[in-house]
């Protein structure tokens, strides 16, 4: 069992997000599959961090992280993945959800503002994820993502390498 003490569980959100609201703090929050943890995730998230006092990060569980990319995902198991992510200092919270989605777990943060990467669009959100922010009036950012940096292009790099391989 790896150490994570960032994470929150779905029952301490309401009391922890209250407190960040007395202490006049601007939370953040963000969520992805963080797959296989590269600089481009690494990048993003210290960019997200510079909105405001607090970053939260969903992390999708592996069963939805095969729900959304397929039976040969996730790469690393979701404690490796919460492991790898509590290990940044910009992370100051992690919640695990299982949905392809995060409304529900959108509906207890209540961020102030939400980030994603460049690679989406307001029409391209989630339109559950995007219901909810607009009823939490949370403030949508976008960041620009890093070139050639994705889960996708660093497999493709991965299966390059092994089929140039004797």
């Amino acid at each position: 069992m790896l150490p994570i003490h960032k994470q929150i569980a779905l029952s301490d959100i309401t009391v922890r997000r209250e407190q960040l609201r007395k202490n006049n703090q601007t939370l953040i929050f963000t969520n992805g599959c963080f797959d296989l943890l590269h600089v481009g995730h690494v990048y993003a998230l210290e960019k997200a961090k510079k909105e405001g006092h607090i970053l939260w990060v969903g992390v999708n569980s592996d069963a939805s992280v095969r729900a959304l990319k397929g039976n040969a995902r996730p790469i690393y198991p979701q404690e490796a993945r919460l492991y790898l992510l509590n290990a940044l200092q910009c992370v100051d919270g992690l919640i695990l959800f299982d949905g392809t989605d995060c409304a529900r777990e959108l509906e207890l943060v209540q961020p102030d503002v939400y980030v994603k990467s460049g690679h989406y669009a307001l029409e391209t959100l989630n339109p559950n994820e995007r219901r909810m922010l607009e009823k939490c009036n949370a403030s949508i950012r976008f960041i620009p993502p890093l070139p050639n940096w994705s889960t996708t292009k660093t497999l493709e790099r991965i299966r390059e390498l092994f089929e140039k391989e004797p």
